[in-house]
């Protein structure tokens, strides 16, 4: 007998994926954790219900909140990931020689030896000796660091639930007394295509033109995510995402990527009208 999996985008949309095969399944002291197999979108992480990570698309995400403020500042030496579990954004921060250090808040660390047992292809990464994983109250931790990174990943599903409290004004303030004179703050925008996420797409946005000198919105083609089209933020003291771009920098780097180029780079920071009226209102 067929099994599928069916992940709901909206009330009325869900995007379906035949299951190969049940891997894993745990409850955690704060979520349900499944690890199962599709034929097209190789191995997946579904937390309480919801799709978190796509064998087959995951490398679109994680390169698009790593190498665009990498691309601004090659310079970037101490990162705060905000999340993480799954060890896909870490994956792509190690390959930068210059980073010193990689502090990654996770709240399950059931999340971490799922994944490295399971998902070790990103998750081998959080062995790394520049990395440390601190366990526990994110918010907190947030609050008591004053100066300390040039990098802050925001790697939250969902700016509701669990997530909500990481897409407050207050939340984005204590982010930008956590960074430096040259900090840059990276986090997910949502989607504005369905009405359904405007309001959350809306409130991620007006938080970061509230607390940032810079603020600007990017955009990258994700298969897996609720319409296909997602939305990131890229906000800063100083650094500008396109006339601060260190191209020809990056590049001489020789970063391995899949999705993410220089020239993608600017393209990406060029919204649709619909995208550019929903953000114009909060502004």
């Amino acid at each position: 007998m067929e099994q599928w999996y069916r992940d709901r985008h909206t009330k009325g949309v869900e995007l379906h994926f035949k299951i190969e095969k049940n891997i894993f399944s745990v409850k955690s002291a704060i979520q349900q954790i499944d690890i199962i197999e599709s034929k097209e979108f190789k191995r997946m992480l579904v937390i309480d219900g919801k799709l978190i990570h796509a064998g087959k698309d995951e490398f679109i995400y994680h390169e698009m909140m790593t190498h665009i403020p990498m691309a601004v500042n090659p310079d970037i030496a101490d990162v705060l990931v905000v999340g993480a579990g799954n060890g896909g954004i870490i994956h792509q921060l190690i390959k930068y020689k210059t980073i010193k250090s990689i502090t990654v808040l996770e709240s399950d660390e059931v999340l971490i030896e799922v994944v490295k047992k399971y998902m070790p292809r990103c998750s081998e990464s959080l062995s790394d000796p520049r990395v440390s994983v601190e366990i526990g109250n994110d918010m907190k931790y947030i609050r008591s660091v004053k100066n300390k990174f040039d990098l802050i990943i925001m790697d939250i599903p969902d700016p509701f639930g669990m997530g909500e409290s990481h897409f407050t004004k207050e939340y984005y303030g204590n982010c930008y007394t956590c960074l430096r004179e040259n900090g840059i703050l990276i986090n997910q925008h949502e989607s504005c295509f369905y009405d359904e996420h405007k309001g959350a797409c809306q409130r991620a946005h007006i938080n970061s033109v509230k607390i940032f000198e810079i603020s600007k919105v990017f955009q990258a083609s994700i298969s897996t995510y609720p319409s296909g089209h997602w939305l990131f933020g890229f906000s800063s003291r100083k650094f500008h995402p396109i006339h601060d771009l260190k191209a020809k920098q990056w590049q001489e780097l020789e970063i391995p990527t899949l999705y993410y180029n220089t020239n993608l780079h600017i393209g990406s920071f060029a919204l649709p009208t619909y995208v550019e009226s929903v953000l114009k209102i909060v502004e």
